[in-house]
């Protein structure tokens, strides 16, 4: 039951809602959180029931195992054999489902061998709540945060906003706010502000996105060879497509959960108007760059011990997160891609030259686009198609209508009309451009929802975009994260 989705809409959300609040009005504060609890696992199983067994699991062993962390008369050195288990555990449980047959297939192919797939299916949001888990128990083991009841555990972890695509939660910025009595009852600026949040991301996910993706899942996996135009309209396509998909569900999230008066970290400030590739990353998916910082690049030592082991964390670091990404070589050259550009960019820095910041912007945005090739092809043959056409070695073709004008650049090896893409490449054009045009230039949603309130024109405003966007729903889409 994905957030697009009429049940989710019109059914699950309202009908959670009116009966949270209606448990806490009757001072039933303990029943309102097992309703909360309940209604995530039961969003959850909507997916897959039979995975409800692992994400229990998983929480009753990471919950047993924070217990014992927590005691202050544990001795340190048992301490961190304890995180040590149960990092083990987390990391074991996500690398069978996720990476199982991932590494069977790369033993065949290096060692000659025929092992068979597993084939296991990978569940729901598994990357998620083990990445959640993960910081919880580093966090107790610091002292950073206090154990509490299985029950506020388990909505910690299951809380269904943000199960299936984050942001990635720590347990001292939520563990408040299930308990405040002041959040008991229902806010209306907020229950505004977070209709309004959730309108915007179901737009930019049905209507924006979703048309998106038509082109870039052309261009990517129909297509067999592209020519100029239509390899940089593919590329953007999907730059644009991921940018809308995972903005719009994170939007949604943080509107949903503001529904129950709960905040949630951000986890997007327009990224794409990032002038450096550090800038990048404290704008994109904020919640994994803190973890990635905060639980892999600090403990590998930072930039504590010099040059070299400071370029070295930051490429074992993204290595490690286009490897979480996806079970796919693609994933982790992407992520090669991206530490190499830190270091890139660390380095130059310490030559303390100044660039002209749109200079700095078109190399920043380029570089992004040509890495999410490598993010969203299924293969390396697909993502060289693509590159190879973005560079002009498939040839260079213009549309058909301006053959009188420039007829005579036939001498140079350019050809006019004969586009894969002649059905909707004089739509994609314009479109992309404004989309473009929209992420760079205007304000994000969290500029809009601070600024936010309760009017009728913002009312009229939010129905508009719900109405478009549920007009459009005429399948279900998958949200792209909700895979890795």
């Amino acid at each position: 039951m994905p957030f697009n989705s009429y049940g989710f809409i019109f059914i699950f959300l309202p009908v959670t809602v009116a009966v949270y609040f209606l448990l806490n009005r009757q001072g039933w504060s303990k029943g309102g959180k097992v309703w909360l609890a309940v209604s995530s696992l039961f969003f959850y199983g909507t997916f897959s029931i039979y995975y409800l067994p692992l994400i229990l699991g998983s929480i009753l062993v990471n919950y047993l195992v924070a217990g014992v962390l927590g005691r202050e008369s544990l001795a340190p050195g048992k301490s961190r054999l304890l995180l040590s288990a149960g990092l083990v555990f987390n990391i074991g449980l996500l690398g069978y489902f996720k990476y199982a047959d991932f590494l069977i297939n790369n033993l065949n192919y290096f060692l000659g061998r025929d092992i068979a797939f597993l084939r296991i299916a990978l569940p729901v949001a598994v990357s998620f709540f083990t990445f959640v888990q993960i910081a919880y128990l580093v966090d107790i083991y610091r002292g950073e945060t206090r154990q509490k009841k299985l029950l506020d555990y388990l909505l910690f972890v299951s809380f269904f906003p943000y199960l299936l695509s984050g942001p990635i939660v720590r347990h001292n910025e939520l563990a408040g706010q299930y308990d405040d009595p002041l959040l008991k009852t229902p806010d209306y600026t907020n229950i505004a502000a977070g209709i309004f949040l959730f309108s915007l991301g179901l737009f930019k996910k049905l209507v924006m996105a979703d048309t998106l993706a038509v082109w870039a899942n052309f261009g990517f996996d129909t297509a067999l060879s592209l020519t100029l135009i239509e390899g940089w309209v593919t590329s953007l396509s999907y730059t644009l497509q991921l940018y809308f998909d995972f903005s719009g569900y994170t939007d949604m999230a943080l509107g949903v959960a503001l529904l129950f008066n709960i905040k949630l970290p951000i986890n997007f400030d327009s990224p794409y108007k990032a002038v450096s590739i550090q800038d990048f990353w404290r704008r994109w998916h904020i919640s994994l760059s803190r973890f990635l910082r905060d639980y892999i690049y600090i403990p590998l030592g930072g930039s504590r011990a010099g040059d070299f082991k400071l370029y070295r964390n930051l490429l074992l670091t993204f290595l490690i997160g286009g490897l979480w990404h996806g079970a796919a070589w693609t994933f982790v050259f992407w992520g090669f891609l991206h530490g190499m550009a830190l270091v890139v960019h660390r380095a130059w820095q310490k030559l303390n030259l100044p660039m002209n910041k749109v200079l700095a912007w078109l190399i920043t945005f380029n570089f992004i686009n040509a890495a999410w090739v490598f993010f969203r092809a299924h293969s390396w043959n697909d993502a060289i198609k693509v590159l190879k056409a973005m560079a002009g070695l498939n040839g260079v073709t213009l549309p058909e209508s301006l053959a009188g004008m420039l007829g005579f650049l036939t001498r140079c090896n350019i050809s006019f009309g004969g586009f894969l893409m002649e059905d909707f490449l004089h739509l994609a054009v314009p479109v992309l451009l404004v989309c473009l045009l929209l992420v760079v230039f205007t304000k994000n949603s969290l500029e809009l929802k601070r600024k936010f309130k309760p009017s009728p024109v913002n009312a009229v405003f939010a129905a508009a975009l719900a109405i478009t966007a549920i007009l459009s729903l005429t399948r279900v889409s998958e949200f792209i994260y909700v895979n890795f």
